[in-house]
């Protein structure tokens, strides 16, 4: 359903013969019929895996994820929701999520033995011990608590290894100027239950925005994740995993919001829905 109504106006008019005359330059893969491409492109394979490189490289990286995800009023009209995560990250062992947005304001914390998940404004905590990596680590906190990140691809060892498990198709859609404010290639692909196009940065090779659909859910959600202010490499001291003012928080039990005397907003810190909300 678009956001705004569709109205038959000279504007529209325009904008379709615009549009028209410009998709050459934009895509040839959308005005060529389906059966001219291999269902796994190789250019858009090699896209992709040139993004996975130049994530997993760094050593330390940080970035903006802004996400919007839809969920269904109780008449089933969807509505949709945005939250802000600042993040941090220092391989093997080490995260920091700094989130805002529609909900809740939190903080999570990953030093490499101990995660926090921190509610500033009512000043509550929920402190676990955690495995001695990032991947583990993101793996328990779904396991113990529902915590899920929608920009967890981008932070594993291995951002392509979702991919490699069950690509269906993937084709190259085009280039874009406008998504992130520099040149991206832009690909789709489509996973045993879901469905993506990502934008990456033709210089740079990060992703720059990620649409997701998930065709076999009851509502058929969409998601958008967006990325920018981008750093890789950067010195990070070790204090940045850590919070003295979480640490003294009052203590509560890192559980998922379903168990009993469960986490209210504090451990559901960086939970923006189900784990499926994320990227393929």
């Amino acid at each position: 359903m678009s956001r705004n109504p569709l109205r038959v106006t000279v504007g529209v008019v325009l904008t379709a013969l615009l549009a028209m005359a410009g998709n050459a330059a934009f895509s040839q893969a959308t005005v060529q019929s389906p059966s001219a491409h291999p269902a796994i492109d190789p250019k858009a394979v090699a896209i992709l895996r040139a993004s996975c490189a130049a994530l997993s490289g760094a050593k330390t990286l940080s970035f903006t994820a802004v996400d919007t995800y839809q969920r269904a009023a109780r008449n089933g009209q969807p509505l949709y929701y945005t939250v802000k995560s600042d993040v941090t990250l220092q391989r093997p062992n080490k995260l920091r999520v700094i989130k805002s947005g529609d909900g809740v304001p939190d903080e999570f914390y990953y030093d490499g033995k101990t995660v926090m998940a921190y509610v500033p404004s009512q000043d509550l905590v929920a402190v676990a011990d955690a495995p001695p990596t990032v991947d583990e680590m993101l793996a328990s906190a779904w396991d113990r608590a529902e915590i899920h990140f929608p920009f967890e691809d981008v932070i594993v060892s291995d951002p392509c290894d979702v991919y490699d498990e069950g690509l269906k198709s993937a084709f190259y859609v085009g280039q874009s100027k406008v998504v992130g404010g520099v040149l991206t290639d832009v690909i789709a692909i489509t996973l045993e239950h879901a469905q993506g196009e990502i934008w990456i940065g033709v210089d740079d090779h990060l992703p720059r925005m990620i649409r997701t659909n998930y065709p076999n859910e009851p509502s058929r959600a969409n998601y958008e994740t967006d990325y920018s202010n981008w750093r890789l490499g950067p010195p990070v001291d070790a204090s940045t995993f850590t919070s003295d003012k979480a640490a003294a928080a009052k203590r509560i039990a890192f559980q998922p919001p379903s168990a009993v005397g469960g986490r209210d907003a504090s451990v559901a810190a960086s939970d923006t829905g189900s784990k499926q909300g994320g990227p393929p």
